[in-house]
């Protein structure tokens, strides 16, 4: 069996390609980093490392890898695939989607045999994204019969991966837990499962759970963390008052999650202290920095605050603690990320009103923009 995965970065070898590697899959990476690829074809392994005691290693050998900028290698090697998967970032689905197209086209000349297309990215519906960008680029008849042929099963993805520092460049640290969900509604009938995927006949609730508390979460410990002049997630964890903060809002998400997908409470209950044991994990080290990066795209409506605020706001929840988490974000001013360079100059240029009602897409007037601003002039206040 042979699987094509399309970012070869700490999550794509880390996480999505040992899977597949475990599961029987030749694996060959697709990046544009150059000098990742050249030491994926000279090697042709990477070794993954548990953050635990003991620090169980795993070789992942037999891979290889394609410069994702060689069209036509790329289209070639998705020809002759099973299996395409993505970790590289819902910004860029869109122009990897190009070499998917190519790669669609060629097969239909050659076979019928079936194929997954698996997006493995952090977002609502991300294999239904890339669809809609691969089709664009195929004909109307390529695209009828790729609807017999192709599938797009909507996916959702769990594991803490770092920023890494290893003398080894191949070499990738990532936590023991992994989760990694597919809707088995968007497979082909008869379709090859994956061996360590789960499948579900409903995504969306656990999408949304593993959004609204693993994402929310830990972007709220790197902004409360980056405002208390902490430097890593661990350390963030260790202030009681971050820690404590951090629990009201998964509490307060969590009570949203019940109401709308009739989770057991005791359950989830249980699901948030593991996702704060695993914040608490000693053998990460984190940066504050790397997971509070891209405040805006973190703020947009669809994304890990706005949407459960907007949700609990129609269940009658007033979202404190979800607002408190929006408020710091926009605080967020760390010179060496863009977004966090943008967001500040709008804000200067603009004002704070205008600006959360536009990144958050919730208006003025609106009794959560209200909120918002309430906590970010009482957070602003605390820096000055």
């Amino acid at each position: 069996m042979k699987a094509v995965h399309i970012g070869a970065g700490n999550i794509g070898r880390g996480f999505i390609g040992l899977l597949l590697s475990q599961a029987g899959y030749e694996v060959c990476f697709v990046d544009v980093n150059e000098s990742l690829v050249s030491l994926l074809q000279q090697k042709g392994a990477y070794t993954v490392t548990l953050a635990s005691s003991p620090h169980e290693t795993t070789l992942v050998s037999g891979v290889s890898a394609i410069n994702g900028r060689d069209l036509e290698q790329v289209a070639e090697a998705i020809a002759s695939a099973e299996l395409v998967t993505t970790a590289v970032g819902l910004s860029l689905l869109e122009t990897v989607s190009i070499g998917i197209a190519k790669g669609i086209e060629k097969r239909m000349t050659r076979s019928s045999d079936p194929l997954q297309i698996i997006a493995c990215e952090n977002t609502i519906d991300g294999s239904s994204q890339l669809k809609d960008y691969v089709y664009t680029h195929l004909s109307s008849a390529i695209c009828k019969k790729a609807d017999q042929l192709v599938s797009f099963p909507n996916a959702a993805v769990d594991r803490i991966v770092p920023i890494q520092h290893h003398d080894d460049p191949l070499m990738v640290i990532v936590e023991p837990f992994y989760e990694w969900l597919v809707d088995r509604s968007g497979l082909l009938p008869g379709a090859t499962e994956i061996a360590g995927v789960h499948y579900v006949d409903q995504l969306e609730p656990y999408i949304e759970r593993k959004l609204f508390t693993v994402n929310t979460g830990h972007s709220c410990i790197a902004y409360l963390g980056y405002l208390s002049g902490h430097s890593t997630i661990l350390e963030s964890m260790e202030n009681l008052a971050i820690s404590l903060q951090v629990q009201h809002i998964l509490e307060e998400t969590g009570s949203i999650l019940i109401r709308r997908h009739s989770f057991d409470p005791e359950k989830h209950s249980q699901y948030i202290r593991k996702i704060l044991d695993r914040f608490r994990n000693p053998y990460l080290s984190d940066e504050v920095v790397r997971v509070a990066r891209s405040p805006i795209r973190k703020l947009s409506p669809n994304d890990r605050f706005v949407h459960p605020a907007l949700q609990g706001y129609k269940l009658g929840i007033e979202p404190q603690y979800l607002a408190s988490a929006m408020a710091a974000a926009l605080l967020f001013d760390y010179p060496e990320d863009a977004e966090a360079v943008e967001l500040q100059e709008a804000i200067k240029s603009r004002g704070i009103h205008q600006v959360a009602a536009q990144i958050t897409g919730i208006p003025e007037g609106h009794p959560i923009h209200a909120l918002i601003i309430q906590k970010y002039l009482s957070l602003s206040s605390l820096r000055t």
